[in-house]
C-alpha cells in the first residue's frame, strides 16, 4: 500500500528510498528534516518493529 506521499514517486524510486532508509537508519533525533518523507516513513516503521516484543513461546512439555 502506498502512502499519499509515496504515490508521488515511482515504484522503483520508492523502493530505493526505503532500502536506503533501512541501511542508513538513525534514531529519530538524528534524522534530517531534509530527507524525503518516504525515508522518514520507513525509519518510523523500523522504530515500531524494534519496539514490538515477541511473546515468549509456551511449550506443552514445560511447566507453567
Amino acid at each position: 500500500m502506498l502512502s499519499s506521499v509515496a504515490a508521488k514517486v515511482d515504484f522503483i524510486e520508492e523502493l530505493r528510498l526505503r532500502r536506503w532508509a533501512r541501511e542508513n537508519y538513525v534514531p529519530p533525533e538524528e534524522r534530517s528534516s531534509d530527507w524525503h518523507p518516504v525515508v522518514h516513513e520507513e525509519m518510523d516503521k523500523k522504530d515500531l518493529e524494534a519496539s514490538d516484543s515477541l511473546p515468549t513461546p509456551t511449550y506443552a512439555w514445560t511447566e507453567a
